[in-house]
């Protein structure tokens, strides 16, 4: 069986690598890449359009699946303006797919909808309650969850996949997560035990083609939730002694204050909920796509060890990017500073001095 398979956001990073594989397999017929501008893959139609377009339905015409990647995962850009093309994105393509009569929609959230929790099992089955805080972009990525319910209960002739991956790593990644390895210390909340479980973008890519050729299907039935992450966890211990680098362990309560001062004030991009996915598990076991056959390219060290390459050279404290100077008075300090949350204290000194605060 051949299909025709769209993909939104195709000039992104995960984008560009589902188009390249796509094209290359005898299953799909034709590949309909769409985003704000041409991407470098050749040998699919390219369509240039946004996906909050009304008219969307007609760039999909003749399309079997959808795999909807046109989303803003940036820690910079403004809430109201992210959510736009998160929420209302969406939920345009959703629509337009089932005005064009396209059978399946792959949507991508993240494994973080679950909730990093201290009581969370290790792992977490793909039909765990969503328990994530609605804030940041993890808010966005709670109503895109919701779209997919509504859309299975409205449009009944349209399958709806939900891909949640683990905490992604790779090339175009940047994250609370990945900055959290910019740090000049790794930051370890007292009492508390990180379980740390990456997912690489080659194996989120190899993933979805995975879900939108229908090789994760049951009983010919696309399946409504797929996690994919590497398999298994790391513990704080293994993570540092990868990373070569020592931890700053802080109180709970001091940390999660500070933290929500700072994105108060403007100078750390996410809010203090954020934080609990650097220090509670949620982990997941990637169990439909297992049972179906599919194998994760990376483990967990070597996607750690590609984190490593990707920040080297950069800095970051509480998620923060600094610049050379500050990362190095920020290593250096025996005191609070030392600590990657405590730290950013000095810059919110900085700025509070130079509005004349």
């Amino acid at each position: 069986m051949t299909r025709t398979v769209a993909v939104t956001g195709a000039a992104g990073v995960v984008g560009g690598k589902l188009v390249t594989a796509l094209a290359g397999c005898d299953e799909v017929a034709k590949v309909i890449a769409i985003d704000l501008r041409r991407g470098a893959v050749e040998g699919v139609t390219w369509r240039i359009g946004d996906v909050r377009d009304p008219l969307l339905s007609k760039r999909l015409a003749g399309v079997d699946v959808v795999v909807h990647l046109a989303v803003d995962w940036s820690l910079e850009h403004d809430p109201l303006a992210r959510s736009e093309v998160n929420v209302r994105g969406t939920q345009t393509v959703v629509t337009a797919a089932a005005a064009a009569g396209v059978s399946h929609v792959v949507l991508v959230t993240s494994a973080s909808v679950y909730g990093a929790r201290p009581d969370n099992p290790v792992p977490l089955l793909e039909d765990a309650a969503l328990q994530a805080q609605p804030d940041g972009i993890v808010a966005d990525l709670l109503e895109i969850e919701r779209l997919a319910q509504d859309a299975r209960r409205v449009h009944r002739g349209l399958s709806v996949t939900v891909v949640r991956p683990g905490a992604l790593v790779g090339e175009g990644v940047d994250t609370l997560v990945t900055r959290h390895f910019a740090a000049p210390r790794l930051l370890c909340i007292r009492d508390t035990h990180p379980h740390w479980q990456f997912c690489h973008v080659d194996d989120l890519a190899s993933a979805l083609q995975h879900v939108a050729l229908g090789r994760a299907d049951t009983a010919g039935a696309h399946p409504d939730v797929v996690t994919v992450a590497c398999e298994g966890w790391l513990e704080q211990g293994e993570v540092e002694q990868i990373c070569g680098r020592r931890r700053i362990e802080v109180p709970a309560a001091l940390a999660f204050a500070t933290a929500e001062r700072l994105h108060r004030l403007g100078v750390t991009p996410a809010p203090a909920s954020e934080l609990t996915l650097v220090v509670h598990p949620w982990v997941v076991d990637s169990h439909t796509l297992r049972e179906s056959g599919w194998r994760p390219a990376y483990d967990n060290t070597s996607a750690l060890q590609a984190v490593l390459e990707q920040v080297s050279g950069e800095h970051a404290i509480a998620g923060r990017r600094l610049g050379r100077r500050d990362a190095a008075v920020a290593g250096a300090s025996a005191a609070g500073a030392t600590a990657a949350v405590l730290g950013a204290a000095a810059l919110v000194l900085r700025a509070r001095r130079a509005r004349g605060h």
